[in-house]
């Protein structure tokens, strides 16, 4: 056995070479701690085709015992550029043998070592492009400004601020009644599947999250917002402002509304429903209302019988 070979994959590494290829050529993790958000993936694959070609290099380690060419870093840029068009690209390629281990830590260094922005500079930076399309290219969105104006640099020697991702983590059963009042709120308006906020409703769900905590001793933010939705499903009946003109008693917009906002509740007891159920399957018996439109039985309810 050769005595100088690296058993411990710790030796250092032998300087990568540069290639050019086919980005489709290339292997994509299957587990990837990092991940990019859609707006954001969306914003690089923009830039990407505007620049014509990637402008930072992916990290990429040729196994030569499957044959397969992985990314080790760089796997959004990689897929990006696939998805604008890209058919050359140039990497970084180690050929030397990895162990697993050595991989995953090539991997994580590469996600986790990463420089900080001082606020100051970067907002005097950003003011200085005059383009709207060049402060777009750069990722950075209003709120992520907005926050940099709150910070009072004058007192900051150099920029030691952390930044963290925040993730709601929800049980099954919780998740499962988060999902049906954020369809509930959302059927009310249009079918728009399309989820917009103004950024001056961010403070006001900070501020909602700190009261639901601070009323019932909770630590979790997600816990915090579960109690958030179980008081929107005591008032859902109210939403039916989004449609309905109590002074009037007339809806004020065409399109449908979810049952919900009519009756007040989610659920009714199974026996209300089986009594609700036998009516209108005898209104459709008689034809008074049509199979295919069982919920007309509501119209003969309301006197309203076409």
């Amino acid at each position: 056995m050769d005595e100088t070979a690296d058993t411990t994959g710790t030796a250092p590494l032998a300087p990568p070479q540069m290639v050019e290829g086919d980005p489709r050529t290339l292997t994509l993790l299957d587990v990837n701690a990092r991940f990019l958000p859609h707006e954001q993936f969306r914003q690089l694959v923009t830039n990407i085709k505007r620049d014509g070609h990637l402008t930072s290099t992916p990290l990429v380690w040729n196994d030569t015992g499957s044959g397969r060419l992985i990314v080790l870093s760089g796997n959004h840029r990689t897929l990006a550029a696939i998805e604008a068009g890209l058919e050359l690209i140039w990497w970084m390629q180690i050929d030397q043998p990895l162990p697993c281990q050595r991989q995953i830590a090539l991997q994580l260094s590469h996600n986790a070592i990463a420089g900080q922005d001082d606020p100051a500079i970067l907002r005097e930076l950003y003011d200085e492009l005059e383009s709207v399309e060049w402060r777009q290219y750069t990722g950075l969105d209003d709120k992520a400004l907005d926050l940099l104006e709150k910070v009072d640099v004058s007192s900051l020697g150099e920029a030691n601020l952390d930044f963290a991702s925040v993730q709601l983590m929800f049980l099954p059963d919780e998740l499962e009644r988060a999902e049906a009042a954020f369809d509930a709120a959302r059927a009310t308006a249009t079918a728009d599947r399309r989820w917009t906020a103004g950024l001056e409703q961010y403070e006001p769900v900070l501020d909602a999250l700190e009261t639901s905590r601070a009323a019932h001793k909770i630590g979790n933010s997600a816990t915090a917002l579960g109690v958030i939705l179980a008081v929107f499903e005591r008032h859902v009946g109210e939403l039916a402002d989004g449609w309905y003109d109590p002074a009037s008693g007339q809806a004020h917009r065409s399109g449908t509304a979810p049952l919900e906002t009519v009756f007040g509740v989610r659920e009714i007891p199974v026996a209300t429903a089986a009594a609700v159920r036998a009516a209108i399957d005898r209104l459709v018996e008689d034809g008074s209302v049509p199979a295919s439109e069982p919920w007309r039985a509501l119209d003969v309810l309301a006197g309203q019988d076409r």
